[in-house]
């Protein structure tokens, strides 16, 4: 079978052939062009003014919940993953010993505020007896000076007159000794009332103390936040001090970010930092802030820091850890989790601030009975103290104050 004879192609010439490629190669080379153009502007305009790593992790507070007594543990009312509020109890101790105690302390405080106002009362009940014995040794004198002047004259005998005078001076010495007496009672209760005085005072410190080491068999949260790392069970002996469970504030999350020393000598601390969390990819942002960099090196706080001076010396770049301040909407909207993987990128165009803090940061400051957890249990304590005090004979609640 034959096969019929195909056509010839057509041929192109050489110069139109060639004018294709030259017009191809250049549209490249513009492309190319514009393309170099346009990374150089974006890296003069952007990328020039910004430090990158992918070497960051969220970090926060973990606060330990420890006892101040030692007790058996008698309830745990939160679990791992718990959410829990400030002031919502943890765990629970045993309370009978701590209850017997303060039992003791109310009951001595009592007896302390009935001793002084015997005191008081007694006072009035030595005065007079002074104004008795001073009227007693001025009837004695009267009665020693007649009888004096009428022993010359022989109608009264001497010795009847020696005995008036010897009753006279028994009588003086009484009355010395009840103005000592009362001049003693009088240095107890001079210048203080009962809730101030100091035999009251000793016993409701006492109240205070056995007050504050019952209120502390309840165990409550410090902060708000997740509870994690929880050891103790029912049942267990534990100490002062042991740890029980921990407590993770989320809402108060930052991120250590840790730049290359090379990155570092443009950035400062209030730059703005956008901050991406690989726990919700690239669709979710944070903004933040650099508030602080590293007093050093990671490896210069490490557990076995490096050794440079041993001879087996190789230089490697080093990293600074740098705290960069997170949104609190943003944490709300997108909670984050203690130690997730973050990339940082810090915007170092405004470079006018400080490298290193100039002033201590001051924590906002709290009243005097609201800087630790016992201060809401010396208010109740003391409270007590004046309803005590109140109820023995004392002034009205609130006297017996500190």
């Amino acid at each position: 079978m034959n096969t019929p004879p195909t056509a010839p192609a057509p041929s192109i010439p050489p110069a139109e052939n060639s004018g294709k490629r030259r017009r191809a190669l250049l549209l490249l080379t513009l492309l190319l062009l514009a393309v170099g153009l346009a990374c150089g502007e974006y890296w003069r305009r952007v990328l020039r003014w910004q430090e990158t790593t992918d070497d960051a992790y969220v970090a926060g507070h973990i606060v330990q919940i420890t006892p101040q007594v030692g007790g058996t543990v008698k309830a745990v009312f939160a679990d791992d993953t718990d959410a829990v509020e400030a002031g919502d109890a943890l765990v629970a101790l045993d309370d009978a010993d701590s209850r017997v105690a303060l039992d003791q302390a109310e009951a001595a405080l009592a007896q302390a505020v009935r001793t002084v106002r015997a005191l008081y009362a007694d006072n009035a009940a030595l005065r007079a007896q002074v104004a008795a014995r001073q009227a007693e040794a001025e009837r004695l004198h009267a009665d020693w000076a007649r009888r004096a002047a009428l022993v010359d004259s022989g109608a009264v005998a001497r010795e009847e007159a020696e005995r008036a005078r010897d009753t006279l001076r028994a009588a003086r010495s009484a009355l010395t000794a009840a103005r000592e007496q009362w001049a003693a009672n009088r240095a107890l209760t001079e210048g203080t009332e009962i809730t101030r005085h100091p035999g009251v005072l000793l016993a409701a410190a006492k109240v205070e103390e056995a007050w504050l080491a019952w209120s502390r068999s309840r165990i409550d949260a410090p902060v708000s936040g997740l509870v994690a790392k929880r050891g103790v069970q029912i049942g267990q002996r534990v100490a002062a001090g042991a740890p029980l469970m921990a407590v993770a504030p989320l809402a108060t999350l930052w991120v250590d970010a840790n730049f290359k020393e090379v990155q570092l000598g443009r950035m400062r601390i209030g730059q703005p930092v956008t901050l991406r969390a690989d726990y919700y990819g690239a669709d979710v942002r944070y903004r933040g802030r650099v508030v602080g960099l590293a007093a050093g090196t990671g490896s210069a706080f490490a557990l076995l820091p490096a050794q440079n001076a041993t001879g087996n010396w190789i230089k490697v770049v080093q990293r600074v850890p740098v705290r960069i301040e997170l949104e609190a909407d943003e944490l709300a909207a997108h909670p984050l989790r203690i130690g997730l993987s973050m990339r940082a990128t810090v915007d170092i165009r405004d470079n006018g601030g400080e490298i290193v803090a100039s002033a201590r940061k001051i924590a906002k400051a709290l009243p005097p009975d609201e800087r630790t957890p016992s201060g809401g249990a010396l208010d109740q304590a003391r409270a007590r103290i004046a309803e005590i005090i109140r109820e023995h004979g004392g002034a009205a609640p609130g006297a017996a104050g500190k």
